[in-house]
């Protein structure tokens, strides 16, 4: 617990535990809000507060200033975002008696294009081809990759299916996905991959184990599954060591997927408020942010500047 709610007495240490445990849903909105406040407290410890009471707008403008010149805009209005939103918690619970935090400015941050690299189609299949699918372990890598790709789904959403998530009906089969906020998206699986979902849970023995995870993690380096389900980390893993398997340069990961999907949909005549409906996303400027058309564009037409 940082050095300022500690001296802040037994009711700030309450209130500090209960901001994290009782507000914040998500293990990793969590995460992040803890290490932005107690890099923020950190701070102010190290410049002569000594209380929690002791904070000013001044404690947290300069904390702003030091993160931008480190920080990308994003990541220090996240982080400035955390902190106003524990301010606001202790001020409601008396242990301050004003927000800090609350007037001070972050930087300027409009986002008109995502940073996320997405696959050409070429590219995206030389990934799938790639996977050696003569074990259950590449069935189920394909599988994964295939439901990023052709369900634009999060990895979260992805490793987060279980087996009964998988559900037939108006001919096709259905997947109910998990999102952030606790938000169940349905979305039908397209041919492809509902034929490389079906090969894989035939394989892997799980049809009837349907409270089960669909996507379970392997024994060292063994070629069997366990009844655990796979971490995210461990799907970001897979993909990046078979992007190299496949020869590709780029710096592909998990949400490189969804853009490449997104992005394949768009170009195939799909209509924008259909790509934001099956991606799961509220507006369809997010939607936007994944699309990677223009790229193809952008590099045709520099070659018409000529020396």
């Amino acid at each position: 617990m940082p050095t300022l709610v500690l001296t802040a007495g037994v009711e700030a240490q309450a209130r500090y535990w209960e901001f994290f445990g009782a507000t914040i849903r998500s293990r990793h909105t969590r995460r992040a809000y803890r290490r932005a406040i107690e890099d923020f407290l950190g701070f102010c410890a190290d410049r002569g507060a000594e209380n929690l009471v002791d904070l000013t707008p001044l404690h947290v403008g300069a904390w702003v200033e030091g993160l931008g010149r480190t920080h990308e805009p994003a990541t220090v209005k996240a982080r400035l975002a955390a902190v106003r939103s524990y301010g606001d918690w202790i001020t409601a619970s008396h242990i301050i008696p004003y927000n800090p935090a609350a007037p001070v400015r972050g930087p300027r941050h409009v986002v008109r294009r995502g940073n996320t690299p997405a696959l050409s189609r070429e590219d995206a299949r030389r990934l799938v081809q790639a996977i050696d699918v003569s074990s259950v372990v590449g069935l189920r890598d394909r599988a994964l990759v295939g439901v990023m790709l052709y369900a634009l789904a999060r990895v979260g959403a992805a490793v987060g299916l279980r087996v009964g998530d998988l559900e037939r009906r108006e001919r096709a089969l259905w997947l109910r996905l998990r999102e952030k906020g606790g938000r169940i998206h349905e979305t039908p699986a397209s041919r492809a991959l509902e034929g490389w979902l079906l090969e894989y849970v035939e394989a892997a023995g799980i049809a009837e184990d349907r409270a089960g995870p669909l996507f379970r993690s392997t024994t060292g380096r063994s070629r069997s599954l366990t009844p655990r389900p796979l971490l995210a980390r461990n799907a970001y893993d897979m993909i990046r060591r078979r992007t190299r398997d496949a020869g590709l340069d780029a710096e592909i990961g998990c949400h490189s997927l969804r853009a490449t999907g997104i992005t394949l949909f768009l170009d195939a005549g799909g209509a924008l408020e259909t790509a934001q409906a099956l991606a799961g996303h509220a507006s369809p400027r997010t939607t936007q942010l994944y699309d990677r058309r223009g790229d193809a564009i952008a590099v045709a037409e520099v070659e018409r500047i000529v020396l």
